[in-house]
């Protein structure tokens, strides 16, 4: 198969275009990261290992004991996360052989990393691909949060992940990785002239041409065709057994999920507090030398949440990373009232963000990615 071609060019800060080698702004690739944690600015109890460090994030783990706590919170400025530990906390969990976080309830877990950014880099968390498909709700929290997710440029301190399991209760580990961190320096711009540029050069999405859908990120549609025997997608059993996310390729799916068919019109009905997984009708290319974001939610295109877990790394879906053809696995859940989700409907928009410099490695195959060149396809505790 033919390498898809490497863009060079990229929208500078002022709009003009320079060379893709090295950028003074962007997201920062898994070479930057590697020596943030060798300088100690990325500092954990154990050492930080090679497998944490994502092509463009850092796997984040749960350190050895969680908190039950009555509400979600944010601490507010002048405040520490313990402080509202404190305040809200219920008892606390042992993780350090294995303990079970049950579904519906809130967690607070100090995490074994910690940071010490400099001013112009700041942090953005989402939970990974296999968190985001067993629809536990994961965000990260730092001392004096004001807002989820986020590291504040210049933050020194520790960080915390909330827990709340919705589907399934779940086995976790001190040291499980539920959370990945994207750092970031300075403040890039994100324009649709920068993306519809880049999609000349290695097309985003797999649409018919002058049929790419550009606005505040790139258009992904979801896919109600089926397969052969006309299957869509799948929606999560509500009184299932555990899982323990140390299991790999371990469960019977069947036993956790029940499959799901469009109707005649090609349309599914979301109901509402029901988990869905679906998959984008759009091959998705992520380029080396950028990463991309699913909008989590968009009131534009329906009163439904989508992609939990919204990053994706440079290589994801990349000819060159042997994933021609990979989609987005979408993670849905309707809110208030049914929704009628028809083949083709729009459901989300990738963001795509230059990195600083093409990391020394990509996502894939080779530094053991579970969801290259993948279709509908459930998260990696589940028998293929």
């Amino acid at each position: 198969m033919a390498e898809a071609p490497n863009p060079s060019l990229s929208e500078a800060d002022d709009g003009t275009a320079e060379p893709a080698a090295v950028r003074s702004t962007g997201i920062l690739p898994s070479q930057e990261i590697r020596e943030m944690v060798r300088c100690g600015e990325i500092a954990a109890a154990d050492p930080v290992g090679e497998d944490q460090i994502q092509p463009a994030s850092l796997d984040l783990r749960l350190g050895p004991v969680a908190y039950r706590v009555r509400a979600g919170f944010l601490p507010g400025a002048g405040a520490t996360v313990m402080d509202r530990v404190a305040a809200y906390s219920m008892h606390q969990v042992d993780l350090r052989a294995g303990a079970v976080l049950e579904k519906g309830c809130v967690y607070i877990v100090p995490l074994m990393e910690s940071v010490s950014l400099r001013s112009r880099v700041s942090g953005t968390a989402n939970p990974k691909s296999s968190i985001g498909r067993l629809d536990i709700f994961t965000r990260l929290i730092t001392d004096g949060a004001t807002v989820f997710d986020q590291v504040a440029p210049g933050y020194k301190g520790p960080l915390y992940a909330e827990i709340s399991p919705r589907t399934f209760s779940v086995v976790v580990h001190q040291g499980s990785r539920l959370s990945q961190l994207r750092l970031r320096r300075g403040n890039p711009v994100v324009s649709d002239t920068a993306m519809r540029r880049l999609h000349r050069v290695v097309p985003l999405v797999d649409a018919e041409p002058g049929m790419e859908d550009i606005d505040q990120g790139v258009g992904v549609t979801v896919d109600l065709r089926g397969d052969e025997n006309g299957l869509v997608g799948y929606r999560a059993r509500r009184y299932a057994d555990l899982i323990d996310l140390a299991n790999v390729d371990h469960y019977e799916g069947r036993e956790y999920w029940e499959p799901v068919y469009a109707d005649a019109r090609g349309s599914v009905i979301l109901n509402p507090g029901d988990f869905y997984i679906l998959a984008s009708r759009e091959a998705v290319t992520v380029p080396p030398d950028h990463a991309a974001e699913m909008t989590p939610y968009d009131t534009r295109v329906g009163e439904f949440r989508v992609h939990y877990a919204g990053f994706f790394d440079p290589g994801f879906g990349y000819a060159g990373a042997g994933g021609a053809g990979s989609r987005a696995v979408l993670e849905i859940r309707s809110f208030e009232v049914p929704f009628v989700l028809r083949d083709g409907q729009m459901v989300g928009r990738l963001v795509y963000e230059r990195l600083t410099a093409e990391p020394d490695k990509l996502y894939g195959r080779d530094i053991g990615s579970s969801y290259q060149r993948q279709g509908l396809a459930l998260a990696k505790q589940f028998k293929r």
